[in-house]
């Protein structure tokens, strides 16, 4: 058996990162009151996280490129009927890949319709200025009403899914993006995650954070 690291250490911290925010968004969203004020943060929190992700999947560790999880139809139709590479097994399968893809596009348009949301009490997004008051109300709809049912939706497939490969399929998942290695019957790329990689991470965090600032920004200018 080979041990690969597969999950670099800023691609785990991400991860958990980014499931802590979401709770908190999801609990903080049906207390309502003086908890929109953290909601509002932790928003903010999901969006520089996005983007982080969004740069980390051009330079990030080999199996974090999103250029080692783009699959065809082809290819997930021949992972679903068991033919499937067994290279797609080491990161995301073509499954988890549409999994992970499905969250990111509902966490972003969640971001971006909160931005612009309104709850007709105290809390509004900080870009509401920017657009008209129709446009305000459908989007605050959509983020209330469609927005956060899809996500919770996601988030119990995406755990059922994880279980899933745990008990059935023997694959522990969670263990891979704790410690960010799994064991494989035979060697192959492994994810850089040397000091060098997580300064970079740290750099490219910082950068996303500074981008968050400006745009939240923008509907005071």
């Amino acid at each position: 058996m080979h041990r690969i690291r597969v999950w670099d250490l800023p691609t785990r911290l991400f991860h958990w990162a980014l499931a802590l925010a979401v709770l908190g968004l999801v609990v903080t969203a049906n207390l309502g009151g003086n908890w929109m004020v953290w909601h509002m943060q932790l928003g903010y929190s999901v969006f520089a996280l996005l983007l982080f992700r969004l740069v980390w999947g051009f330079v990030g560790g080999h199996w974090s490129r999103f250029a080692h999880f783009v699959y065809g139809p082809g290819q997930v139709l021949r992972y679903i009927r068991g033919q499937g590479d067994q290279t797609q097994a080491v990161g995301h399968s073509p499954l988890g890949a549409l999994s992970v893809f499905a969250l990111l596009f509902i966490l972003s348009a969640q971001v971006g319709t909160g931005l612009f949301s309104d709850d007709e009490i105290a809390f509004f997004g900080p870009l509401v200025s920017l657009v008209s008051s129709d446009t305000v109300a459908l989007l605050t709809w959509y983020h209330k009403n469609i927005g956060k049912p899809a996500l919770i939706l996601l988030v119990v497939l995406h755990i059922l899914a994880v279980l899933y490969y745990r008990f059935v399929k023997r694959s522990d998942l969670i263990g891979a993006m704790i410690g960010g290695d799994k064991l494989l019957d035979r060697h192959t790329q492994n994810s850089a995650d040397s000091p060098r990689e997580r300064l970079l991470a740290v750099l490219v965090l910082a950068f996303c954070v500074t981008a968050v600032w400006w745009v939240t920004g923008l509907g005071t200018t």
